[in-house]
């Protein structure tokens, strides 16, 4: 870091630079202890390096002379490789700070300053602290405050504390007047799942409307029942180790090979192990899955080790994809917790498996998903990164607290969820102080809306639910957005493609997702359609005629009366062909028919058909070729035709696996509304909103829904001045409204 960059982070911090006196234990020790130790301990000081130690730092370093520090040259990668090796660089203010120790003499700690904290596989309960507070919650955090010297946050408002716990148990903006009634809310169990099953999704790297390749294959019915009958994390992650029974999840262990494996290390079994390890447990294995972690204590074997546990024969051990001649021991990571016979079938491996994940001694199992709750509710871990569970937490205490808590209530997510929620803790208002190194808890962070709750929030407030589409002539059903495939939108905003495990989201601001916010074409069809139903002005779409379904290979006939019609509409959808732009499709033996005879659809569009053949044709027939997508206007007034007849279907050579044809036909009476094509049944999660024509109490009806508060009247007098469809996206835009306080 040159000199300007770390006189700006240090002033940013409030001191000058000179005042800044760097304390060895409170400041150097932690980052350290975090991102160096699990290699350069004593037990594996690699290089000869080892850094638990001060007498083991100080020989890394020139004190006075940050320049002339090892230490200093690794981290910044002015010498390579470039420390920690094979993870993230150290934060811009971790290295000022080490810079800064150095040069004013890199000070040792005092006696009995240093952190004796360990990771621990056992799980005690710890007793709670002496305090005025009542939640346990409170108790711990409270009496960490006034050791850290923290003052608290006032509580957030009660329209806060209501839009915060909606959005984080359903994702989903509370109504006007709401209260946060922790109760009610995790009652509604189909709006709790509909709201966890992304995260659960993200971990489980399931998905909706995607296409599995191989023998990936959805878990979503069991994970939605999983959910809404909150079964018990331990029972939860049994099933998915273990899948027995029809109805068990046994996508999770059968992981994805992207049309063959691409290397040892990624071979479904090697997936398995370094899922469920990460997931589960807060270990990441996929450095060592590949030869002994740079990062990490653990060994290829130990990789190895657990996916034995999996495979249904020998696995032979690969080190960078070179096969060393040895087969894997089936082994858990944690050998003390038991072991397996070696000469155990694969049921009786699975079962071992599952057994040692969740048994009462794992106290890694509930650690870490506390740690993924409290991160989700207050933006950021008692431990960070999440997925290493051998950092020192922030609060051991509340960290081992919550989990043999959890643990003792028979591993109720939802009893976690209202502990953590029902605390005064978690009702502090947000602060936006900077991040201290080490890192102190001050207050939740602000969090910004993820994807699904951002698309779900845009619907509420405009009544435009995305739908799930009929496979078959029928009804769409209205979905909240999490059950449809991702659009530009959701991806900008941090949705995954979920071809892997994903603990955490890009949340920051992008280029990419300000762009699409902006002028991305997701959000401006709602906003159009929302706009136009808020205002009463949405043009009904006209029921059809005729509908093929999803076509691939097959050829469909159509036989509609249209007595009546004036203008017909003939649509061509793509529903999610490989390669839309090859798809050869069209209107085959198309013809009006009339007391004066069959004319040509050719002839009426004054097109040129070409020759088509469909799967099970003889010879080819003439066809009115169609884009996909595409839309043909028939003007049939005066003709007093009263059938439509023809074939449809994408023609033999665009039946190729990398076109794959998924294609779809309409006939309609009249132009339909914007790709909407199907009539809609259900309910939405929230009514639909009126239509109101009063700008002002329209513009004040959504703050209220969107922010939580009425409109100013400096606000309402621009409104005034705005059409509704840009009041919505002014409002959408708003740090206010994308943020959970």
């Amino acid at each position: 870091m040159k000199l300007m960059p770390l006189r700006a982070t240090l002033l940013l911090a409030g001191l000058p630079l000179a005042a800044q006196t760097i304390d060895y234990a409170r400041q150097i020790h932690p980052i350290l202890l975090a991102r160096c130790t699990a290699c350069h301990n004593s037990a594996t000081p690699q290089g000869g390096v080892e850094l638990t130690t001060y007498a083991g730092v100080v020989k890394t370093v020139t004190p006075g002379r940050s320049a002339a520090s090892n230490l200093m040259a690794r981290v910044t990668g002015d010498k390579q490789p470039r420390m920690p090796m094979g993870g993230s660089a150290l934060a811009d203010a971790e290295i000022a700070q080490l810079r800064l120790w150095i040069d004013q003499g890199a000070q040792g700690p005092k006696a009995g300053e240093l952190s004796s904290w360990k990771p621990t596989l056992s799980l005690t309960k710890p007793t709670l602290p002496e305090s005025a507070e009542g939640h346990p919650v409170d108790r711990i955090v409270f009496e960490y405050f006034r050791k850290k010297g923290v003052r608290p946050p006032a509580e957030a408002s009660t329209v806060m504390q209501a839009r915060r716990a909606h959005l984080d148990l359903w994702g989903l903006l509370p109504p006007p007047g709401a209260q946060a009634d922790l109760d009610r809310l995790l009652a509604n169990r189909r709006n709790y799942s509909d709201h966890w099953i992304s995260f659960w999704n993200d971990l489980l790297r399931n998905d909706e409307g995607v296409v599995y390749h191989g023998e990936r294959k959805s878990i979503t019915p069991w994970l939605r029942k999983a959910l809404e009958d909150n079964l018990p994390y331990d029972l939860f992650v049994q099933a998915l180790l273990n899948p027995t029974d029809k109805a068990d999840p046994d996508g999770f262990l059968t992981g994805v090979n992207w049309r063959g494996d691409v290397s040892a290390s990624q071979i479904p079994v090697m997936q398995a192990a370094q899922n469920s390890a990460q997931v589960f447990l807060g270990v990441n294995l996929k450095c060592n899955s590949c030869h002994d972690s740079f990062i990490s204590r653990w060994k290829l074997k130990d990789a190895y080790g657990l996916a034995a546990f999996f495979a249904t024969e020998p696995l032979k051990i690969h080190r960078c994809d070179i096969p060393t001649g040895e087969f894997a021991e089936t082994k858990f990571l944690y050998p003390e917790l038991g072991s397996v016979e070696p000469n155990a079938s694969p049921a009786e491996k699975r079962a071992a498996a599952a057994r040692l994940f969740t048994m009462r001694e794992n106290g890694r199992l509930p650690r870490t998903l506390v740690n993924r709750v409290w991160k989700q509710l207050f933006g950021r871990g008692l431990v960070e990164p999440v997925d290493d569970m051998d950092a020192e937490p922030w609060s051991p205490e509340l960290l081992d607290w919550l989990a043999a808590d959890f643990a003792e209530h028979r591993y109720d997510i939802q009893y976690l969820l209202r502990t953590i929620m029902s605390s005064r803790t978690y009702r502090l208002a947000s602060t936006n102080e900077a991040a201290s190194v080490p890192y102190v808890f001050r207050g939740p962070l602000p969090r910004r809306l993820s994807a699904e709750q951002f698309g779900d929030a845009v619907s509420a407030l405009t009544g435009e639910w995305r739908q799930i589409e009929p496979k078959v002539p029928g009804a769409a059903r209205i979905a909240r957005d999490w059950q449809m495939k991702s659009t530009p939108l959701g991806r900008a905003l941090g949705r995954p493609i979920r071809d892997q495990v994903f603990t955490e989201r890009q949340t920051l601001p992008t280029t990419f997702d300000a762009l699409e916010l902006v002028n991305g074409a997701t959000l401006a069809n709602v906003l159009r359609r929302g706009a136009q139903r808020l205002t009463g002005e949405l043009r009904e779409a006209p029921a059809s005629l005729f509908d093929s379904g999803i076509i691939g290979n097959q050829k469909v006939k159509v036989d509609v009366d249209v007595a009546g019609v004036e203008k017909l509409f003939l649509v061509l959808q793509n529903v999610d062909s490989y390669d839309a732009n090859r798809v050869l499709a069209g209107w085959s033996a198309a013809v009006l028919t009339g007391p004066n005879g069959d004319v040509p659809l050719a002839d009426l569009l004054g097109a040129k058909t070409e020759l088509r053949t469909f799967k099970g044709d003889k010879e080819p027939t003439a066809t009115v070729p169609v884009k996909t997508p595409q839309t043909l206007a028939v003007d049939l007034s005066g003709r007093g035709f009263t059938r439509f007849l023809a074939f449809v279907g994408a023609d033999e050579s665009s039946l190729q696996s990398d076109i794959n044809p998924r294609i779809r036909f309409f006939v309609f009476p009249a132009q339909p509304a914007d790709g909407r094509y199907y009539r809609v049944e259900g309910d939405p999660p929230v009514p639909l909103p009126r239509a109101e024509r009063d700008k002002t109490l329209l513009a004040d009806r959504i703050y209220r829904q969107a922010l939580g508060r009425g409109i100013t009247p400096a606000e309402a007098r621009i409104a005034a001045e705005m059409n509704a469809e840009d009041l919505l996206w002014s409002v959408l835009l708003s740090p206010e409204f994308q943020y959970i306080r």
